[in-house]
């Protein structure tokens, strides 16, 4: 990547705004200027970026003049507002809301699997939960074509902001010291519980995060035949998000072989030695790039499928990382 880029961060303040600020400087992203941006109320706010304080300017429709590449994580109503914006000014935009993850127009990209759909323009950043099923998936769906996926997440609280880690760190010590507990970010206690719900419930009794990995699956491995039938918890960690696999495919398959294969495929790491006890967990994904994948496992109702376990950091690779390395992406084309 020899050029050098204006890079601008809508967003910049947040958690995930933040995550891609750092992921930027670790990764030595080619940045010639760097334009921090956010909300009125967060503007004025000083940043480092390689050592060197960045004043957060306030985002406006006119903020992306010489901007090449934008990076979005402020929502999906500023992401309608602005991105367009930024597109018309020349930038590239890679958002990691939900606004444009579905239309037909817009490539929805995890750069593992779907590099080729890449183009200028907006480029949507998938929902966390499914990148890093994805990314799993994609090496087995290539050699024997999934027919369907059954999931069950398993949700840190990041995945809300930092208002909900806040939430379930108060919460805890309240239990702990037996005050009574508060609920703000969530309808029920988060602390010490498993909550089957993750955004609004929809008329098919299915909610918003369960849909987005549906549609969002079929999308990313261009195949609307395969089936999805998720459920999606938020449980009382704070990072990485943990999902439970089930694929049956349509050719015959093997767990060995699966593990072979995705030892050979880029972005995961294989943790599957269950006589040393050593599988995939979210205290040991923060932090890190990869997926992690264990417990691959055939399954014993049906020789053509197997059930696998996903672990991977959701402020990473589930949203900053994948947004950089699109970014990375496009410097190579």
């Amino acid at each position: 990547m020899s050029a050098k880029y204006h890079v601008a961060i809508a967003g910049a303040t947040g958690a995930v705004g933040r995550m891609m600020l750092s992921i930027l400087e670790e990764r030595n992203f080619p940045v010639d200027r760097l334009t921090l941006l956010a909300s009125a109320r967060s503007a004025g706010q000083s940043l480092t970026f390689k050592g060197q304080p960045i004043q957060v300017q306030e985002l406006r429709e006119d903020s992306f003049a010489g901007v090449d590449i934008a990076l979005f994580s402020a929502g999906a109503g500023v992401s309608l507002q602005f991105a367009p914006c930024a597109v018309k000014a020349g930038a590239v935009v890679i958002d990691n809301s939900s606004a444009f993850r579905m239309d037909k127009d817009v490539p929805l990209v995890v750069p593992e699997v779907n590099p080729h759909a890449i183009r200028p323009g907006i480029i949507a950043n998938p929902n966390c939960s499914t990148i890093q099923m994805v990314v799993a998936l994609k090496p087995i769906h290539d050699k024997y074509r999934i027919k369907r996926i059954v999931v069950s997440t398993y949700q840190a609280v990041s995945g809300s902001g930092q208002k909900a880690i806040a939430e379930l760190e108060q919460q805890s010590r309240d239990v702990l010291s037996g005050k009574p507990v508060q609920k703000k970010v969530y309808p029920h206690q988060i602390a010490f519980n498993c909550l089957p719900h993750i955004d609004v419930f929809l008329d098919n009794g299915y909610t918003k995060e369960e849909m987005k990995m549906v549609n969002e699956t079929r999308k990313i491995l261009e195949d609307d035949s395969i089936l999805v039938s998720p459920t999606a918890v938020r449980v009382s960690t704070f990072h990485c998000h943990s999902e439970s696999v089930n694929v049956e495919t349509e050719e015959a398959i093997c767990a060995e072989d699966v593990k072979t294969l995705l030892r050979g495929s880029p972005g995961i790491t294989v943790v599957d030695n269950p006589s040393q006890n050593q599988y995939p967990m979210a205290i040991d994904a923060e932090g890190k790039d990869n997926v992690f994948v264990g417990r691959i496992r055939d399954d014993l109702s049906n020789k053509k499928a197997i059930n696998f376990w996903v672990v991977s950091d959701n402020l990473r690779k589930g949203a900053a990382l994948n947004a950089v390395q699109i970014a990375e992406q496009l410097g190579r084309s």
